[in-house]
């Protein structure tokens, strides 16, 4: 698969299958993260993998919305970043999210991001303390989202060239 045609099908999926993901895929996706550019090659990110259904369901509540999926999902990789090693944490994790994202669709791995940074509970408590909490991570490290992942049971259309509005492209 061509990286344009792996853009072109990244969905995101918030619906499961039973099935569990096979070990190698997972490893697959995880490497993609690890091997991610991050600022001066500092690589402030960190990976919690979250496979116990009783964790994955705390987290489905860590913030206010858009975070349910985690309870029917087969894992979940929570990336934090080490805000004492880099204060680019937050662009650094985000960039292994994406390239985490675009692994799990190139092996047919349905995936959706759980932003967690700056967002709150229903109650307005801090969902990155939240999260914390649920894991027992230290202070230093700075949550910047969850991915959840499994097989998927929903298969929304591509997305289309013609999506690519090129009226915000700007030539100087």
């Amino acid at each position: 698969m061509e990286l344009i045609d792996t853009i072109r099908k990244r969905r995101s999926i918030r619906r499961y299958t039973d099935d569990t993901i096979p070990e190698e895929t997972l490893d697959r996706i995880l490497r993609a993260g690890l091997l991610a550019p991050t600022s001066r090659g500092l690589k402030p990110c960190e990976f919690y993998v979250v496979k116990d259904k009783n964790v994955l369901e705390k987290l489905s509540r860590a913030k206010k919305a858009g975070a349910g999926m985690l309870s029917g999902c087969h894992a979940a990789v929570v990336v934090l970043g080490d805000s004492e090693k880099a204060d680019t944490w937050v662009e650094d994790c985000s960039i292994a999210l994406s390239f985490m994202m675009l692994s799990a669709v190139e092996q047919g791995i349905g995936n959706c991001w759980v932003q967690i940074h700056l967002r709150s509970d229903a109650n307005g408590r801090d969902a990155e303390q939240n999260v914390r909490e649920i894991l027992s991570v230290p202070q230093k490290y700075r949550v910047a989202g969850i991915l959840s992942l499994g097989i998927p049971a929903e298969h929304p259309e591509l997305h289309t060239m013609e999506e690519a509005d090129l009226r915000r492209v700007h030539t100087i």
